[in-house]
């Protein structure tokens, strides 16, 4: 203590510091990059195993361990001081918890074990199931429809998502094979006659209407040329391949979503073609005949178009062969398509 000026002044002893919060380290992003590097070196030691289809059907549980994980830290992994009791934060425990998830349910799951059965239901059926141990079933059923006796076919075909394939050449009104999880509804397809008119419905209706990841859904149908077929189809979002120079094609409507579209309306005509796309498609590219007359309207939304080959005519695309033939195609693609690719061969 000192005196300046009759008046005592001093200092008073230095308090304890205030307690310094030590930082951990998040180790969240390394033991992600563990769980990837788990994953795709099972994929490398055992051939049957998908890394793939183990984060698209398990990607919700990641959601949920992270929230867990979150929730862990706020009410379990704090001193009142704000300092760190544990050395692994809970979201690091759940990271752990998920790898071991991850792993069991991808040993378990992520290799599809394939049985083949065949049945005759009378009307070409079979299938071939293959299971999968850590979920539902991917089924393989095949048919076959008889044009039993109609002049003309109208077919309706309403895919939520996956991929289909289209093409002619069949001996009969239709050959179909398709590709499923049991899980995501069974195709359905439904044939009757009445006159010389023939009506086709192929539906799949998913009872849950839910989808967690990706859809692995994969049609394949082969039309038959014998009678004027009338085609519309509805298409969540995925890939279509129409190869419709084989197919006896009198009207085409297409409904599709996000996704990518191949159609091939090459060929010869002899009667007019009026096909329509609608909807939201990524790219389609479409092949087109030069000895028939082509007029294309492009409307909406539309990206880019190329169509090397054709000349505009207006807002339209035709071809060199456009007014000079018996048979005219005439498309029209509406909506919001990003790229149109237009060939003539």
């Amino acid at each position: 203590m000192t005196t300046t000026g009759g008046m005592e002044t001093g200092s008073a002893a230095p308090g304890p510091e205030p307690p310094k919060y030590r930082g951990h380290r998040s180790i969240a992003g390394p033991l992600f990059l563990i769980i990837l590097g788990v994953l795709f070196l099972l994929g490398t030691i055992r051939p049957d195993f998908d890394p793939w289809w183990v984060i698209w059907t398990y990607w919700p549980v990641l959601l949920i361990f992270l929230g867990l994980g979150q929730i862990a830290d706020y009410y379990w992994n704090r001193n009142p001081d704000g300092s760190r009791s544990h050395a692994i934060s809970g979201t690091g425990v759940a990271w752990i918890i998920l790898l071991i998830i991850l792993i069991f349910a991808g040993w378990h799951g992520g290799g599809r074990w394939r049985a083949d059965h065949t049945s005759d239901w009378g009307w070409g059926h079979g299938w071939d199931a293959r299971h999968d141990w850590g979920g539902g079933h991917n089924l393989q059923e095949t048919q076959s429809i008889e044009l039993q006796g109609a002049k003309k076919v109208s077919a309706d075909l309403d895919i939520p998502a996956g991929e289909v394939t289209i093409t002619g050449g069949s001996g009969k009104l239709l050959d179909a094979s398709f590709d499923y999880d049991d899980s995501e509804g069974k195709p359905t397809v439904d044939y009757s006659v009445s006159g010389d008119h023939g009506q086709l419905n192929i539906t799949q209706e998913d009872e849950s209407h839910t989808h967690w990841g990706g859809r692995q859904d994969i049609w394949n149908l082969r039309f038959g040329s014998g009678v004027p077929l009338d085609l519309k189809m509805n298409m969540g979002a995925g890939q279509s391949n129409l190869q419709m120079s084989q197919v006896n094609l009198s009207r085409l409507e297409l409904h599709m979503g996000a996704g990518e579209l191949h159609l091939d309306l090459t060929g010869p005509r002899t009667t007019d073609l009026d096909a329509t796309i609608q909807g939201g498609v990524g790219s389609a590219t479409i092949r087109l005949p030069k000895n028939v007359g082509v007029r294309v309207d492009a409307h909406g939304g539309i990206g880019s178009v190329n169509a090397p080959g054709l000349e505009r005519d207006g807002d339209a695309y035709v071809n060199a062969a456009y007014g000079k033939t018996p048979a005219t195609i005439n498309l029209s693609v509406e909506g919001g398509v990003g790229e149109i690719n237009l060939y003539t061969e």
